[in-house]
């Protein structure tokens, strides 16, 4: 059987003369030129290089052409403002005084110390005073000590804060306990003058009377609960209207009270301030 063929691929028993004649293969059916290629193994994997780091990891790097929308790029930050030169002398008055350091610790703390005792006398003048009860007048609203005098039911005397602004924005009120001072005809009747702490009883206008240890206003009674029992007294004084800009003042312990019911009415301008907390002793620590 022959294995030329010609140029329109029939079959013939001679080669071709224009050209040489194709060696043959050991296979005589499969001709030399339709022997498969020699095998060649395939490369070996090499992955995709890691995208650069100023990219997202979702980016596909490995193919340039891939289409993706680029992050805007941040804006620039704004260059901080150079710091202002620190002045060569400071600003301590006295370091440009040429004051020398051990002078100059001095002279601080003097200041520091003057500086913190005129703020402690300006809140004790115009903002809040404490004080302390002495006598057991005002039983057992505020407690005084038991070496003070007789009815005190406590070790320690209270210690109260007034108020000393208050009433230059509003006008005392009925039952509200203040600290005053006292009419100089106190010292007289009571044996004692200063500053006195009791509550208001009568305002001004009113028409106060007592009955039996009962206190009368404009002539009815009057509801006083921080009176105890065992605190009134049964005395009896005659109806007295109280002057203007004055005021009535009375101690709930009605019993040891020497009150204006002996030394008279209070003027507005001797009250120093309304009580408003007990801070002293700790136990006892309260709003009024």
């Amino acid at each position: 059987m022959s294995d030329f063929y010609d140029h329109e691929g029939r079959r013939t028993d001679e080669p071709r003369r224009d050209e040489p004649e194709t060696p043959r293969d050991d296979n005589p059916s499969v001709p030399v030129n339709d022997q498969p290629p020699a095998y060649e193994p395939p490369p070996p994997y090499e992955p995709p290089p890691p995208p650069p780091a100023d990219e997202p990891p979702w980016r596909p790097s490995e193919y340039s052409s891939w289409p993706y929308r680029t992050e805007p790029e941040p804006e620039p930050l704004p260059e901080p403002e150079p710091e202002p030169e620190p002045h060569p002398h400071g600003f301590n008055p006295l370091v440009r005084l040429g004051v020398p350091q051990p002078w100059r610790a001095i002279i601080d703390w003097i200041v520091t110390i003057v500086g913190a005792i005129a703020i402690v006398f300006a809140i004790k003048s115009y903002v809040v005073n404490p004080y302390r009860i002495p006598s057991s007048s005002m039983e057992p609203t505020l407690h005084c000590a038991s070496a003070g005098g007789s009815g005190c039911l406590a070790h320690f005397s209270d210690r109260v804060l007034a108020n000393r602004f208050i009433y230059h924005f509003r006008d005392p009120h009925r039952g509200e306990i203040v600290v005053f001072n006292v009419p100089d005809i106190a010292e007289e009747k009571c044996g004692a003058a200063g500053v006195f702490v009791k509550r208001i009883i009568g305002l001004p206008g009113d028409v106060w009377q007592e009955r039996q240890g009962f206190v009368y206003i404009n002539g009815k009674k009057l509801n006083e609960p921080y009176v105890k029992k065992d605190r009134r007294d049964f005395e009896s004084w005659p109806a007295r209207k109280i002057p203007k800009d004055n005021y009535f003042m009375m101690g709930d312990n009605r019993q040891s009270s020497c009150d204006s019911r002996k030394w008279g009415t209070v003027p507005r301008s001797r009250i120093i301030g309304k009580v408003f907390a007990i801070y002293w002793p700790p136990q006892r620590i309260r709003l009024m």
